[in-house]
């Protein structure tokens, strides 16, 4: 019986040095995680990675026309806006590099046409720069509907379609632009218009009696269609305010080119383009407006096709 007792006495003893060890081992396991995280941390903090909130400016305005801060909902609209374009680095890395191309053939049109500057940013949102057809039909960079280009003077065919003239949607943009702001009164409204319609636009101010973009409830699309133009205004006329360290020679150029005016039919863009020592694709990349591989015009109307100054490109070499 003492025997056993002993034995007993020793098991215990094990026990218990075993629960100790395995208690130091638990602990030591759940303390190594957190400090590696703590190190991890303040290695990102150190490195300067820190996804932080976005501070909106006080005096936030689209062509003038300052947004009401004092209703919190617009406040949450506008920063919601900041967050996905400031943080969706890649895309708005892009729109800046495009917009170094564009906006130097966009700008003077605005200005001529008395069209705030703010408009050209309505484009970036609109297209993201882009000659790509939209779901619903829409083209150019300016995202004109087939009706409403041929509304305000674009030719509009499959041989030519002039949405994909930037110089000419821009100008037709303008006429409508100004048409409706004599009709709503305001550049924001107007600006809506533009996404959902000026029917839409109509008849959501006659149901809600109101008079103010910023008071109306509307769908998703155009609900936050103003908001993606202020946030895309901001960032892209501050890109170092935001986190984007770009440089001169980073964003995309504009190509010299010179105009050669066309009078005639045009059975193939592709000899065209040789005797300009260009190929079919660089020729494209510059008149986007030209839709096939010939020109028809029977009725000998006058095109300014351009053509990018003499050895720019290299083409075989």
């Amino acid at each position: 019986m003492k025997h056993l007792k002993n034995i007993l006495a020793g098991i215990g003893l094990v026990a218990v040095v075993s629960t100790l060890i395995f208690a130091v081992q638990t602990e030591a396991k759940d303390t190594e995680p957190a400090v590696a995280e703590t190190e991890k941390s303040d290695k990102s903090v150190a490195d300067g990675y820190q996804i932080s909130p976005i501070e909106i400016p006080e005096d936030l305005n689209f062509a003038g026309e300052p947004v009401p801060f004092n209703d919190p909902e617009v406040l949450e609209r506008v920063d919601r806006e900041f967050l996905v374009n400031t943080y969706w680095q890649s895309n708005a890395l892009l729109l800046m590099k495009r917009a170094n191309k564009y906006f130097p053939i966009i700008e003077p049109i605005l200005a001529k046409n008395g069209v705030p500057d703010d408009f050209k940013y309505l484009a970036v949102a609109e297209s993201a720069l882009i000659d790509v057809a939209s779901p619903k039909g829409a083209a150019g960079m300016w995202h004109f509907m087939k009706a409403t280009g041929r509304e305000y003077g674009l030719e509009v065919n499959s041989n030519v379609d002039e949405r994909y003239h930037i110089e000419k949607s821009t100008q037709a943009a303008c006429e409508y632009l100004k048409k409706w702001k004599k009709r709503f009164g305001t550049w924001t409204l107007t600006a809506a218009s533009y996404n959902a319609g000026p029917g839409g636009i109509q008849k959501y101010m006659k149901i809600q009696k109101v008079d103010n973009y910023y008071d109306l409830l509307l769908g998703q699309e155009t609900g936050r269609y103003v908001f993606r133009i202020l946030a895309l205004k901001e960032i892209l006329s501050n890109p170092d305010k935001y986190g984007f360290a770009v440089e001169k020679a980073d964003f995309y150029k504009t190509a010299p080119t010179f105009s050669v005016e066309v009078d005639t039919a045009v059975t193939s863009w592709a000899d065209f383009a040789k005797l300009y020592e260009i190929n079919y694709k660089i020729l494209k990349r510059h008149n986007p407006w030209l839709r096939e591989p010939h020109l028809n015009n029977a009725s000998r109307k006058k095109y300014q096709v351009e053509i990018p100054n003499k050895g720019y490109y290299s083409i075989g070499k």
